[in-house]
């Protein structure tokens, strides 16, 4: 099945997405498998904070996608990358026919494409692939409508890389709002198990989660990781009271909870948005759960909610 022009652009959108992460995917896996990471250092002095050839490859393969197939849209990136010459066997033209197969949302029907803005991690997790922690590691497209995230792809490129004998690797996930998610099964967690950071706890993270009385935390790498488990209810609440995490960390995943009834905000109960122009660190961190959201809330102490500067939506 191919796109066609009455196609909603939604669906196309996130049709051409679910293929472009998967073929970021094998591009990560073959850097990993030639050994040739050719790691940098993007943080200041003291700052791990690493950038590796598949960060750069993943979002010049996601980008020249995205810009050759939808002339003009907005594509917002983690890697501050040199504009290159776009090639044609760099640009992924696949589809995925389960995608164009759906009912696009009535309220998504005739978007247009300069309320668009999609926002890309093309190696969530740079700093557990890098570790060897290849379970951590995502490729996050978002897709985000008049500052809304309403739609996004996650792909786990080394789902099932443990298993013996080696069976085919990665696994890809989608939503749109009004739709649904798919790619994963959710089932009910009997109890309150915490997931957060693998790298940059803080004193306030570590209060702020004791204050949940978690009967289990789960410290991991990656914000697609963290809602992944989430939506296959391996957790119950990903938190987050900290400065930190940016709007191509979240938008994909945020998107995706949605479509499934759970809910992503700042410490402060508010939705982020994603237009193009929005700050792009999540200044209020992040609270996100499959359900009982407001529980979480109201358990984060007010002295660490006040260090946190809130970005309130815009009218």
């Amino acid at each position: 099945m191919a796109a066609s022009s009455a196609t909603p652009l939604i669906v196309r959108l996130v049709s051409a997405s679910v293929a472009i992460a998967n073929r970021a995917g094998s591009i990560i896996r073959k850097i990993m498998k030639d050994g040739s990471l050719n790691i940098v250092q993007k943080g200041g002095e003291g700052i791990f904070d690493p950038q590796t050839e598949a960060d750069r490859r993943a979002q010049h393969c996601i980008v020249a996608s995205l810009v050759t197939r939808f002339p003009g849209i907005t594509v917002i990136g983690e890697e501050e990358l040199e504009k290159e010459r776009i090639e044609d066997r760099q640009v992924e033209m696949g589809e995925s026919e389960e995608v164009l197969g759906v009912q696009c949302p009535s309220q998504y029907q005739d978007i247009d494409l300069k309320d668009v803005v999609v926002w890309v991690d093309p190696v969530d997790g740079t700093t557990e692939y890098t570790q060897g922690f290849l379970d951590h590691v995502t490729v996050l497209i978002g897709v985000a409508v008049k500052g809304i995230a309403v739609a996004g792809v996650i792909h786990q490129p080394y789902f099932n890389y443990k298993e013996k004998p080696v069976i085919e690797q990665g696994r890809t996930m989608w939503g749109i709002l009004g739709l649904g998610g798919f790619g994963f099964e959710h089932k009910d967690l009997p109890q309150r198990v915490i997931t957060t950071t693998r790298s940059h706890l803080t004193e306030d993270v570590q209060k702020t989660i004791d204050a949940m009385k978690p009967d289990e935390i789960l410290r991991v790498g990656g914000a697609g990781h963290k809602v992944i488990l989430l939506l296959e209810g391996r957790a119950s609440a990903y938190i987050f009271a900290s400065r930190g995490c940016k709007k191509w960390d979240t938008c994909a995943p945020e998107a995706i909870l949605h479509a499934v009834g759970g809910k992503l905000t700042d410490c402060h109960n508010h939705s982020y948005q994603y237009h193009k122009d929005v700050e792009h660190q999540n200044t209020g961190g992040v609270i996100a759960a499959f359900n009982n959201h407001q529980f979480y809330i109201e358990r984060v102490p007010e002295s660490i909610r006040d260090k946190l500067p809130t970005q309130v939506p815009s009218e």
